[in-house]
């Protein structure tokens, strides 16, 4: 069994904790061991016992992420289409307004061509887990092109969070997805 299919210690929490919170404000390259080390208060060499490479990190990272925000919505078929999309809207609220953050893979994905390929990889994968989980959600509300739908739900929720963070208007997010669960599925 190799490091990355053990359970996570507390420490190596920490650092993907802060690693993720480094990279939601910066992207890939705003992070580095010698960064993380000195706001947890280790010794770089702890970080690569647990992550030997960046890559590694990067990796893990992505995967912890894609996972709790798959998490946080549950399963597609759970409730109706207007509330599991209302629930798919929340999670981006959530992050950029009450965590002040923007969405790691929404980060990742706009420096994809320079990410290391398991990272991007992973982004990748994220994409294509949300695009699945929307596309069942608009299956059930019996949406033209579900498919499309689900990306154009995704592109919006994203670029409404670089809007929100570039012209410093939280509310402006909250403004373009407003009507989005129920606008989505008239479509």
């Amino acid at each position: 069994m190799g490091k990355s299919d053990r359970p996570l210690t507390e420490t190596a929490t920490r650092i993907l904790d802060v690693a993720e919170r480094m990279a939601r404000l910066g992207g890939y390259n705003a992070f580095s061991f010698r960064d993380i080390a000195s706001e947890i208060g280790i010794k770089s060499a702890s970080i690569h016992y647990h992550f030997p490479t960046k890559e590694d990190l990067g990796e893990v990272l992505v995967k912890r992420y894609t996972e709790r925000f798959l998490d946080a919505l549950g399963q597609p078929d759970g409730a109706s289409p207007t509330e599991l999309l209302a629930r798919y809207v929340q999670v981006y609220r959530s992050a950029l307004i009450e965590q002040d953050l923007m969405c790691l893979c929404g980060m990742f994905g706009a420096e994809i061509a320079k990410l290391p390929d398991p990272v991007s990889r992973q982004t990748r994968d994220f994409f294509e887990r949300n695009l699945a989980w929307l596309e069942t959600v608009f299956q059930a509300a019996e949406s033209k092109d579900p498919r499309a739908r689900a990306g154009e739900t995704i592109a919006q929720l994203e670029g409404a969070m670089i809007l929100a963070r570039s012209l410093n208007d939280m509310d402006l997010f909250n403004r373009i997805t407003a009507n989005l669960p129920t606008e989505s599925l008239r479509h």
